[in-house]
């Protein structure tokens, strides 16, 4: 039987404030249009704004605390690739391990401590990575814009200049080719989902999206054209890469994240109703489990069964397909990217904030063990 969880806080991602998000408990009282503004921000990157305005900050007056940097540092975005490759997308400039997060390299020279975040690698050839980067000082010079590693992250390039394509909010790599790009501008409005068959270097929009707003993009592995889009006002499902979008049945209010682990796998959704799952491509969803909302969820290649949700303090495991949840062991911080091997399905990694560090996390010995170096 399973048990009823109440979600941890959400955080922020900006500061040590903590946000009760009205809803997330079904007792609660409920106001939709708060609530879809609060959870639009919630997984916006940390330090982004969607009116395209660029935070610039000083460097924080601290000593290094471990060799992410300041106590400062937060993570945006973390990426997990074949080899024993992670690269760790932070405030202030990306960090690169090769050995599984026993050592580390960074900030990245080619990108020296801007911000970065929104790491996608495409889905046929997983050396092919993207990142979006700006300013996090004001006496940066960088590029602002999308940039493109061919080599897993070891050296990159700039793809494209926000001020050509606009600023964008998340990418995501496409399914149609290794040079296929889904991005999101939210100055776009309706026009907002963009895509880029070049690596990045232009983007066109190929329909117009039936939300307004969108909050994330998934795009189904090893089915080329097939991409979904969720919002504070349902989900979408396109079969021909974006040019025509069906608002898909089953959802009636907010859906926060989406994910699946492979091709044919069930997709999970997680928003207001709770946790939804497909079994058809994403035409349909059925609620799986009422009685909980995660920020986001993790599924792991290999186990179309297996599916974490994350909340700002706590992570909760599903093997039975997202029916019945338990808590994984605690880890004190700020939870922010929980991510898998490709590899070894039964590797995770998860990345804390201020400050930064990594852990993973074992399936078989169900244990965290710190990969995070002192300075």
């Amino acid at each position: 039987m399973s048990r009823k969880i109440f979600p941890e806080p959400l955080q922020d991602g900006i500061g040590a404030r903590t946000y009760y998000v009205p809803g997330l408990i079904k007792h609660w009282l409920y106001f939709p249009v708060q609530v879809a503004c609060i959870l639009a921000l919630l997984l916006l990157s940390a330090c982004s704004a969607l009116n395209g305005s660029t935070q610039q900050t000083d460097t924080p007056a601290a000593q290094k605390v471990n060799v992410f940097g300041t106590a400062a540092n937060h993570v945006h975005a973390m990426l997990a690739l074949p080899n024993n490759v992670l690269l760790v997308a932070t405030h202030y400039g990306l960090y690169r391990s090769v050995d599984a997060g026993k050592s580390w390299s960074g900030p990245n020279q080619g990108l020296s401590d801007m911000m970065t975040s929104s790491l996608t690698s495409s889905q046929l050839n997983r050396q092919h990575v993207y990142l979006l980067a700006e300013h996090s000082l004001s006496s940066q010079t960088g590029a602002i814009g999308l940039y493109a590693s061919s080599d897993g992250g070891n050296s990159w390039q700039l793809a494209s200049k926000a001020s050509d394509t606009g600023k964008m909010y998340t990418i995501v790599a496409g399914n149609r080719s290794v040079n296929e790009l889904y991005a999101y501008v939210p100055t776009k409005g309706a026009n907002g989902f963009v895509v880029s068959q070049d690596g990045g270097k232009h983007f066109t929009s190929p329909g117009v999206l039936p939300f307004g707003r969108i909050l994330g993009i998934l795009a189904l592995p090893n089915q080329p054209g097939q991409v979904l889009v969720y919002s504070n006002d349902g989900a979408a499902r396109s079969s021909d890469g974006g040019a025509h979008w069906e608002t898909i049945k089953g959802f009636n209010s907010a859906v926060y994240n989406m994910t699946t682990s492979g091709s044919q796998a069930p997709i999970y959704a997680s928003g207001d109703q709770g946790i939804l799952v497909s079994k058809d491509g994403g035409k349909s969803f059925s609620l799986a489990y009422a009685d909980a909302r995660y920020s986001a969820l993790t599924a792991v290649p290999g186990q179309p069964e297996m599916v974490y949700g994350k909340t700002g303090r706590m992570i909760y495991e599903s093997t039975d397909g997202g029916h019945a949840w338990k808590a994984l062991p605690q880890i004190k911080g700020n939870l922010e990217n929980l991510v898998p091997d490709p590899q070894l399905p039964s590797r995770l990694f998860l990345s804390l904030s201020y400050p930064c560090e990594i852990y993973q996390f074992d399936q078989q010995n169900a244990a965290w063990t710190s990969l995070t170096p002192k300075a």
